[in-house]
């Protein structure tokens, strides 16, 4: 039975229509998980690597991150014990903590449309991340009424910057009921836990009490992609960081992974990334040196 809960309540503070946390250091007793609640969300990471894990999307970052997720949209928490971020700051807000209508008047037409765009998921890039990461991080420290003129602030300059990408680009649907997030938990969890080694079909099926073919039909429906393609690019994205940390050979990172053939993971790889697995650690390491 897993502790942490899958719709996750958000309550903000006496005082205050948003809810801004600044998380420091790895809870173990409340690990990641598959979750979803219907405020929206921007999370700045401060350095460090680790996964992402938003709707359909998984990738990897590194040297921090600044993402935004829209009302609804499942994710999985972006850091960890191996992270080595500095901090993660976290703003939670309903869309309409000013009332129904504030985002209709024409002043923010922009800003409505990011709100749109954040339903996919949307991760900003190193320029962005720079210019607002800190000004996300001084809502800390200033009085309510303060905290939502700059929370404003940083939702038009988001909603003004093309220093951005969709993370979840096709046409699926993303906002889970209930139910379908507590089989999905299910699911991603298993795998998160077991990527390294062979899953077959009926094993995973048999967690979620389904027969082979409704499973992956309902996976397939839910994700857009098949079982074996979501483990295997689970495992290409752990292989990315493996690569980032230097520390393994790239036949080790091969096998850590879960992959059991040198030649299919780098064919896999070269897919996933557009690069061979050497190519990625060589490019990596010449911009982070």
């Amino acid at each position: 039975m897993k502790k942490t809960p899958l719709f996750e309540s958000i309550a903000p503070s006496h005082g205050s229509s948003l809810t801004v946390n600044n998380f420091k250091e790895f809870n173990s007793e409340n690990p990641p998980s598959w979750h979803y609640h219907p405020e929206m969300e921007i999370v700045y990471v401060n350095g460090g690597s680790g996964k992402r894990h938003i709707g359909n999307h998984i990738s990897y970052y590194n040297d921090g991150d600044l993402i935004f997720i829209g009302a609804n949209l499942p994710h999985f928490g972006f850091t960890d014990r191996l992270t080595k971020n500095k901090s993660e700051v976290v703003i939670q807000a309903r869309e309409d903590f000013l009332g129904d209508d504030f985002f209709e008047a024409p002043e923010m037409a922009s800003v409505k449309q990011l709100l749109a765009r954040s339903k996919q998921g949307i991760v900003f890039h190193e320029q962005t991340k720079e210019h607002i990461g800190p000004k996300i991080e001084a809502l800390l420290d200033v009085p309510s009424f303060d905290r939502l003129m700059g929370f404003l602030n940083l939702l038009q300059e988001m909603a003004e910057s093309k220093d951005y990408t969709i993370l979840n680009a096709e046409n699926v649907i993303l906002e889970s009921k209930p139910q379908d997030t507590a089989r999905l938990d299910t699911i991603y969890s298993f795998v998160s836990s077991n990527f390294t080694r062979v899953i077959s079909l009926e094993e995973i099926s048999d967690k979620v009490s389904m027969t082979e073919p409704a499973f992956s039909r309902y996976f397939k429906n839910k994700t857009g992609k098949t079982f074996t393609q979501f483990v295997n690019e689970y495992r290409l994205v752990h292989a990315s960081k493996l690569l980032a940390e230097q520390h393994l050979s790239i036949t080790d990172v091969c096998f850590e992974c879960g992959f059991n053939n040198f030649s299919h993971f780098s064919k896999k790889f070269k897919e996933f990334t557009g690069k061979s697995p050497s190519q990625y650690r060589n490019e990596l390491t010449k911009v982070l040196a």
